[in-house]
């Protein structure tokens, strides 16, 4: 048996350490408190890494709050930097803040990103009596009047549910973003009830917020922002397939530090992949609303360079930076 033990080591920075006889072989931080995404992908991916044999002692968690993950990127970089036994809990906002400079000038080239296994699927819907029908309807409707779409998302000004419909209209030939009418209001529940109330013509969030209202036939959704279409919900397209080349998911997922050799990140890699393919993933998916989403290694850091660069883009374009 795994017996667990919390103690706080420092200020804003909490340890769980396994005991079974042995020292833990290895340390995944969540830069944030215990709870919330971050910690649940240090916990599910440690603990099944360890159930499944890809690592041969249970990994320590460690829950380091601050800076919107600024806290726990500087201590990987400026005190970890070659440390092979250390990855660290990451996800899309991760990758947004380093895009928008949020990290203090720390840039997503000073660590490593080893892979996702999972996502909450972005989407866009409209209220269930629209006459959009179609993510290229939505398009259109912007195209022919960008004042006359107003959407509603969970995060501020530049933050990703604003960058989701941004890419979307971008692929779709819209080019003055500018003009978007974007409202950022209090979370997902509070974006879909001023869509479904009219006061905004379409929502942009996650899958996750939205499977209530589906299923209540309050809202419809024109596309799922993901690659394939999301299990349990086939019935609704992705925007690939109707022509829109755009994947958007606030996945879960690891980086490690730059310096460690490319054997290690490999090893992180290939352990990563082991718990993708798993029973246990499949169900601590199923538990939490997450949708496939696996790229591990090389395939993955380069997906994240090309998603940093077009964030950065849009950022700019918007205003959220110079």
């Amino acid at each position: 048996m795994i017996k667990t033990t919390l103690r706080r080591v420092s200020a804003g920075v909490l340890i769980t350490v396994g005991l079974s006889g042995a020292a833990a072989a290895a340390e995944c931080i969540a830069p944030a408190n215990p709870g919330g995404g971050w910690d649940f992908t240090c916990r599910q991916i440690g603990k099944i890494m360890y159930d499944i044999g890809a690592v041969d002692a249970p990994i320590q968690v460690t829950n380091m709050a601050g800076g919107g993950g600024g806290l726990a990127f500087s201590h990987v970089v400026n005190e970890r930097a070659d440390d092979a036994e250390l990855i660290v809990a990451a996800s899309s906002a991760t990758t947004t803040r380093l895009a928008q400079n949020a990290f203090g000038g720390m840039t997503a080239d000073q660590v490593r990103f080893v892979g996702s296994i999972g996502a909450d699927p972005g989407v866009i819907v409209v209220a269930a009596d629209s006459e959009m029908n179609s993510i290229n309807d939505l398009i259109e409707a912007v195209k022919a009047d960008p004042g006359s779409v107003a959407f509603a998302g969970g995060s501020a000004a530049g933050g990703f549910d604003h960058l989701k419909v941004l890419q979307v209209l971008r692929a779709g030939g819209f080019d003055d973003i500018r003009s978007v009418k974007y409202i950022g209001v209090d979370g997902g529940a509070d974006a879909i009830t001023q869509t479904v109330g009219g006061f905004t013509q379409a929502m942009t969030g996650d899958m996750s917020e939205v499977v209530g209202f589906l299923k209540a036939g309050e809202v419809k959704a024109l596309a799922v922002l993901t690659e394939e279409r999301v299990p349990g919900f086939e019935d609704i397209p992705t925007a690939m397939e109707q022509g829109i080349d755009v994947v958007a998911v606030n996945w879960r997922g690891l980086y490690v530090p730059k310096d460690i050799s490319d054997e290690a990140f490999n090893t992180w890699a290939d352990r990563l992949a082991q718990v993708a393919a798993s029973d246990e993933w499949k169900t601590a998916m199923e538990a939490n609303g997450l949708a496939p989403f696996t790229k591990v290694g090389d395939d993955f850091q380069n997906w994240v360079d090309s998603v940093v660069a077009s964030t950065e883009e849009l950022s700019r374009e918007i205003g959220v930076i110079q």
